[in-house]
């Protein structure tokens, strides 16, 4: 199914979101720092993220705003304040999920984007004007190549 990345510190909530996408199909890698989650998503291309706020060092935010803008986000936080939810939907995340959450509709939403992304014109995601190799990668479109990040 999907490749989802999931950034959050706290371990028992990092495993319990992998554990219930997991059992539904879903391929999850887990990091539980800010710049953790910005190295792995610049490793490889994943369908979603699903990303703290508070994430030692680099923050969620200002993880969301060095991540590409065409990939699907999803905010899941204990920050339940209105300025917050307001912020990281301002910076282009699909959602915000306040904890504590139910698992069930923590995969409902995730299956609900990726559906969404999946009917976008053509039938198919929007393919990623990316090309990477090793630490080297390219956007085919501003053909800018950025090295480890």
């Amino acid at each position: 199914m999907a490749a989802i990345l999931l950034a959050e510190d706290e371990r028992a909530i990092n495993n319990l979101m992998a554990a219930n996408l997991r059992l539904v199909g879903h391929q999850c890698d887990q990091a539980f720092t800010g710049q953790e989650t910005l190295a792995k998503a610049g490793r490889r291309p994943y369908d979603l993220v699903l990303l703290d706020v508070m994430l030692p060092g680099t923050d969620g935010f200002a993880v969301k705003a060095k991540l590409p803008a065409d990939l699907p986000v999803i905010f899941v936080t204990a920050r339940t304040n209105l300025g917050d939810k307001l912020r990281g939907l301002g910076l282009g995340a699909d959602d915000y999920i306040e904890k504590p959450f139910s698992p069930s509709v923590l995969v409902a939403r995730v299956r609900a984007h990726l559906a969404r992304y999946e009917r976008l014109p053509g039938g198919q995601r929007k393919a990623k004007p990316e090309l990477r190799a090793g630490g080297l990668r390219m956007n085919t479109e501003t053909r800018r190549v950025f090295a480890d990040g």
